[in-house]
């Protein structure tokens, strides 16, 4: 089920999609939110994933400011949530632009009316510039911005914007990296910028620099700080290099920032782009809005180790600032050992590539009962979740258990429909996902 297709929010809803209480008659998209729902009153079908839309918001909130309080754009990444719904209100909170992974991602983010697009990432050869051109020509008034690594994709890129004479001017980003795709050198930056000057067409123009920090993070703090500033002192300076080459006059701009190291690559970068009137630093944190239980709650924690968040001249934690966003709620459906129990929830359901999922809060008969901050999951199965409770622990068949996730962009993923809750866990909208 994607909003790809979806022309209105009249979209039908039914059993298909998780959370949809069995038996229900389908429901418009837009009639979910009205029915009262609560993912642990035994109503709705489980397991099912859920959105706090106030701590959304106010994550939005906070990341939006400390953004704008240090001169950056933010282009959020849409591979997260993969909802144009949640996207647009990024945008509409004051994001740049919006950042996507594939070319298949791009084309959904245009039909829904966005125009601004990074494409972070290198798209393949012959046959995927050609896709990403087609899925362009659609859009003559497109802005999108793609990362070049290699001669290879530079030619296949040009060969293409050169065959069609329908395509909106594309932006190519020569992209440094490290652990991942990006150039790793200034000497092998210097001959991309040499081929793409000597490619440029009034459609087909250098826009930018790009990196991707996140991929230089090892298991050793030190090491990955090295990394990554190694990485960003490589970015900072090629900017004048580049800035000699074509003129004081063009746009250009600076990308990087995921979710985890955005305040090193803000003050990394920002001294380098501010020395440039005619550039700016774009971020493209875009987990940060959902946060987690796990590898981002251990990332802000981190943040927070190196000083925390600087907004307007004044220091917040940015622990205690964002919010987890997402839970994952499943029912117990077994207990065949006193310290065990087993929930409906597993590898189909939630991600565990960065951790297990978190026991939060346990649910009867539509009451909370009590917090579950002593049980922890073992394991995952496709559709079960091996929960260790403590001897004392009061857990019955039937009871709904509230995780936390760890890693929002793997969790999501897996889920057609995301529930978006107010402050007492009812269900007051449903954002469909476009993962495929």
């Amino acid at each position: 089920m994607s909003d790809l297709h979806a022309a209105t929010e009249d979209m039908p809803i039914d059993e298909r999609v998780r959370g949809f209480p069995p038996g229900h008659a389908p429901l418009p998209l837009s009639e979910i939110g009205k029915q009262g729902w609560k993912p642990y009153d035994g109503r709705m079908a489980l397991p099912l994933i859920s959105l706090d839309r106030q701590a959304f918001a106010e994550n939005a909130e906070l990341m939006m400011a400390y953004v704008k309080s240090h001169g950056a754009e933010i282009a959020p990444h849409a591979k997260t949530p993969m909802s144009t719904v949640l996207a647009n209100a990024l945008i509409a909170t004051g994001a740049w632009g919006t950042t996507v992974a594939d070319i298949r991602q791009a084309a959904v983010l245009l039909k829904a009316g966005q125009r601004r697009l990074i494409l972070a990432n290198e798209i393949g050869g012959v046959a995927a510039a050609r896709r990403l051109a087609a899925v362009l020509s659609q859009y003559p008034d497109a802005e999108l911005h793609v990362f070049v690594d290699s001669a290879a994709l530079l030619e296949a890129l040009s060969c293409a914007w050169q065959e069609r004479g329908d395509l909106p001017p594309l932006g190519l980003m020569v992209e440094f990296g490290a652990g991942r795709a990006g150039i790793r050198s200034a000497d092998d930056a210097a001959r991309i910028l040499d081929t793409i000057l000597a490619k440029e067409t009034p459609a087909f123009r250098l826009t930018g620099i790009a990196a991707y920090e996140g991929a230089a993070a090892t298991a050793n703090a030190a090491e990955t700080m090295q990394r990554i500033d190694a990485l960003m002192v490589m970015t900072a300076e090629f900017l004048p290099q580049l800035r000699a080459r074509i003129g004081s006059e063009r746009p250009l701009f600076v990308t990087a920032g995921g979710s985890v190291f955005f305040d090193i690559v803000v003050a990394r970068l920002s001294a380098a782009v501010a020395a440039d009137p005619s550039c700016r630093l774009v971020l493209r944190s875009g987990a940060i809005f959902f946060h987690d239980h796990g590898i981002y709650e251990r990332g802000l924690s981190g943040l927070d180790a190196r000083g925390g968040l600087s907004i307007g001249g004044e220091t917040v934690s940015a622990a205690a600032g964002f919010r987890p966003a997402l839970r994952l709620w499943a029912e117990v459906l077994s207990r065949p050992e006193p310290r065990l129990a087993i929930s409906g929830m597993g590898l189909r359901d939630v991600a565990m590539d960065q951790g297990m999922p978190r026991p939060l809060a346990l649910y009867r008969d539509g009451i909370r009962l009590a917090d579950l901050e002593s049980a922890r999951v073992l394991r995952l199965n496709d559709q079960h979740a091996f929960v260790a409770l403590a001897d004392d622990s009061d857990v019955s068949v039937g009871d709904v258990i509230e995780f936390g996730i760890s890693h929002p962009c793997t969790c999501l993923g897996r889920h057609a429909i995301l529930y978006g809750l107010d402050p007492h866990h009812s269900v007051t909208a449903a954002f469909l996902t476009s993962f495929g």
